[in-house]
């Protein structure tokens, strides 16, 4: 299935698609809480054990100092006939009643999960802890938002029909990319107007590309 992304505007590539066009958005939009920011300001070892490293230091170009504006939601919602958006909580004006909730299962001093809206009826958990995203599964944080591929990898198999079209507003570190191409069965189209982002996904998903054709 194709996997096509672009380093442009969302809201450019958006008006380029007919209405409902993409069977699901699975977005992860600014939250307005300078992520990039407090993310920096973090010093030290993220770990007690040998290998552990010291937290990453992200380029900060303030993408978070606010949320998306309504144009953006409505045209979300004018090409995808479903929506998941994480980051709900913060959204207070979107007004979606289903739930999915990603558990980390024990955070110590961060956030225990982290919570979507969706339009579709559903009320779900996905249990992962933070130490598996990051950790023990090799998912290399290069984003300070960025997602694991085992949640985008639940999200398709629980609520996408095989052969539909995704798209991706805000692309980040790729890992919804590699969870659609994991899946093997979907068209995915994908954003991202950070080129130092967009750059750094293109590695990644060159090397995880790379290593499909080692194994």
């Amino acid at each position: 299935m194709e996997s096509i992304v672009y380093n442009e505007d969302c809201m450019i590539g958006m008006a380029k698609y007919p209405d409902k066009y993409f069977d699901l958005a699975v977005v992860d939009p600014p939250y307005g809480i300078m992520a990039d920011i407090n993310q920096n300001k973090l010093g030290g070892k993220k770990g007690f054990g040998k290998n552990a490293g010291s937290y990453k230091k992200y380029h900060t170009t303030n993408w978070d100092l606010n949320i998306p504006s309504n144009d953006y939601f409505i045209e979300l919602q004018r090409v995808s006939k479903n929506q998941i958006i994480w980051g709900g909580n913060y959204f207070f004006d979107l007004h979606l009643s289903g739930i999915i909730i990603w558990n980390k299962l024990g955070s110590g001093n961060f956030k225990q999960g982290e919570l979507a809206k969706t339009n579709i009826n559903t009320f779900k958990i996905f249990d992962y802890s933070r130490a598996d995203a990051y950790i023990n599964d090799c998912d290399i944080k290069i984003h300070p938002t960025q997602k694991p591929v085992a949640l985008y990898s639940w999200i398709y198999l629980t609520y996408l029909p095989k052969g539909g079209k995704v798209i991706d507003t805000h692309l980040g570190s790729g890992s919804n990319r590699i969870a659609a191409d994991k899946a093997s069965n979907i068209h995915f189209f994908g954003f991202e107007l950070d080129k130092d982002y967009f750059e750094a996904q293109e590695k990644r998903w060159a090397e995880y590309k790379k290593q499909l054709v080692l194994w």
